[in-house]
């Protein structure tokens, strides 16, 4: 997944694992490298590391995850408009008119206005972020992930029914009504879907069983099949499928501007029907973890244990606690005297470093509810922005499908070309490196939202008069007001972020994956996107800011936050680097023996 930081430049070699310092075998190099078929650690350091041919069931799952995905934002993308907008005159399902398409009419239902839509879709981000531990603790606990996501599918099917009996004709009637529909939905569908995605990533990782091996290509080059830089490429490819299905949401406006809402949820809804069947079609090949008892509660516990003796009324005393060599001491079982542990201490000391060493590697997720509250831009507040730019028939929330549009069009240019170009050319361009990069970009892409928002409030027609006090996107004569600018120049943002996904959210997840012990992957996966529900609700803070008259200002203080958080994102994590090969083995088959014995030596929670 990772290249390891400077002793792949000495040695020549960009690699996305660096065992070599792993295994210290013979001075020459000849020693074969546990749990690899035959490699050795000259070959390693020496021969061009490539990725291995993905496994058919891998890409059931990236089915699975493209149908969920295009069911999710199908109909999440249009809630903005949805929830915001009133009915256009002339319709009774939120639909535009025939003879006002091609102006600067938007599909509406609710009417709600900017705020409340802002708020519900803010829970919505909130709730399917927080529900992956509910999925993580059955998984683990009591079915498994396939059983998991099996019957979570069925969870999530009802409430696309029960979201588009919201939208009927009858139900718009009231909007009170409809609103009341449309959030029991909201709570079905995340519930179901949140436990889904804390399955699927893994899911489809642990597909893959190969192993650290060489192969002469058609060229007679003789290569090293990486286990990591094939994460690296499947997760690449995973986050494909999610942005082909985000690309639902190109029907879903143009369902919903041509014949209501009700058709335009129904639509993702007939698609989700494939999911179940998808995974019975494979439910004799997949390779299926089985539930392995209470892997999250445990962790709590052991967290729990560590940190009882360590609280002081003195906050700095307790940090200090928290930082010392025998943290993790208190949870271990043998710093109990024989006949004297704990009846609630079920595990060994091994389980207790590899928590410590997990959650000192994890600890690099807690800065990107920044990144996220970035991305949360283009999810509603950016088509705000477009509703007032001229439309002619373009629907305003049809824009910000160029976001998966650009990631999809990236993502084999990335996994085919600049990725292997930067390894072949032995730059290391490595997971802490990619992340920062990915801030780095998030942040200009609010610039670049904030500079076109400031320029369009001086062109709307929105001021002077009575329209003085209104939005850039208002309404004269039952019609948003447009600006000259067209709504494609919008389209900046949504291709930055889309770049900043590639760098940061695709490496989180390869990260959460590769540094997660075996037995504790769903509990890492669950706490990767947990940093999302934390973005939301950070967004819940900031509601009464989420006025278009201020998105200037809220832009811009994206973009800064973006920039200094990434920048001490890096100079805290960057010594990871080195250490890259060494996380990866935490837990991982063969090479137990190493992570236990490094577990024994890695204590104290303040270290890295």
């Amino acid at each position: 997944m990772a290249e390891k930081a400077q002793d792949d430049k000495a040695l020549g070699r960009a690699s996305s694992i660096d065992e070599k310092h792993q295994y210290q075998g013979e001075p020459d190099g000849s020693s074969v490298i546990a749990g690899s078929e035959g490699v050795t650690e000259h070959e390693l350091a020496t021969l061009r590391h490539v990725a291995d041919r993905l496994p058919y069931t891998a890409w059931l799952v990236v089915i699975v995850e493209f149908a969920e995905r295009w069911t999710y934002y199908g109909t999440t993308n249009i809630y903005n408009n949805y929830i915001q907008f009133p009915i256009p005159k002339g319709s009774n399902n939120g639909s535009v008119p025939k003879i006002a398409r091609l102006g600067n009419t938007v599909a509406g239902a609710l009417g709600k206005g900017q705020q409340k839509s802002f708020a519900i879709r803010t829970f919505n981000s909130f709730w399917v972020y927080v529900t992956p531990f509910v999925g993580g603790i059955l998984a683990d606990t009591l079915w498994g992930r396939y059983k998991t996501i099996m019957i979570f599918s069925i969870v999530c099917l009802i409430g696309h029914v029960v979201l588009v009996a919201s939208a009927s004709p009858a139900s718009l009637e009231n909007s009170n009504t409809a609103l009341g529909l449309l959030i029991l939905s909201i709570i079905i569908m995340g519930l179901g879907a949140g436990a889904i995605k804390a399955n699927v990533s893994p899911m489809i990782a642990e597909q893959y069983t190969g192993k650290l091996r060489k192969e002469t290509l058609p060229s007679g080059e003789v290569v090293i099949k990486s286990p990591a830089v094939t994460i690296q490429s499947m997760y690449l490819w995973f986050y494909a499928a999610i942005n082909f299905g985000s690309c639902g949401a190109i029907s879903a406006s143009f369902l919903a501007r041509d014949n209501g809402y009700w058709v335009a949820f129904l639509v993702p809804t007939a698609i989700f029907v494939l999911v179940p069947f998808v995974l019975l079609a494979g439910r004799k090949q997949y390779v299926v973890t089985p539930p392995r008892g209470s892997i999250l509660l445990e962790t709590f516990r052991v967290i729990g244990f560590a940190l009882g003796p360590r609280w002081s009324i003195n906050p700095a005393e307790t940090l200090r606690a928290i930082r010392r060599d025998d943290f993790w001491d208190p949870a271990r079982p043998s710093y109990y005297g024989e006949g004297q542990v704990p009846a609630k201490i079920t595990w060994d000391d091994e389980f207790v470093g590899e928590v410590g060493r997990t959650l000192n590697a994890c600890t690099v997720f807690l800065f990107f509810p920044v990144f996220w509250l970035c991305y949360s831009q283009i999810d509603g507040n950016l088509g705000t922005v477009a509703a007032g730019m001229t439309l002619k028939g373009t629907p305003n929330d049809l824009i910000q499908n160029l976001n998966p549009i650009s990631i999809i069009i990236m993502i084999p240019i990335f996994d085919r070309v600049i990725y292997p170009f930067l390894r072949k050319k032995n730059i290391n361009f490595s997971p802490i490196k990619r992340i920062y990069a990915g801030f780095l970009v998030a942040g200009l892409a609010m610039v670049y939202a904030s500079v076109l928002e400031s320029y369009q409030n001086k062109l709307t027609p929105c001021r002077g008069g009575e329209f003085d006090k209104q939005p850039a996107a208002c309404e004269i004569d039952d019609e948003h007001a447009a600006t000259p600018l067209n709504v494609w120049i919008v389209a900046g943002p949504y291709i930055l972020v889309g770049m900043a996904e590639i760098f940061a959210s695709i490496t989180s997840l390869e990260y959460a994956f590769t540094k997660a012990p075996k037995r504790m992957k769903s509990v890492v996966m669950a706490f990767a996107q947990f940093q999302t529900a934390i973005s939301s609700a950070l967004n819940f803070a900031l509601v009464a800011v989420n006025v278009e008259e201020k998105f200037v200002w809220l832009f811009g203080a994206f973009a800064v936050s973006s920039w200094v958080v990434g920048t001490i994102f890096f100079f805290t994590f960057r010594k990871l680097d080195r250490r890259e090969s060494e996380l990866n083995a935490i837990g991982q088959g063969d090479r137990d023996g190493f992570a236990g014995e490094a577990a024994e030596t890695t204590t104290g929670a303040g270290k890295a």
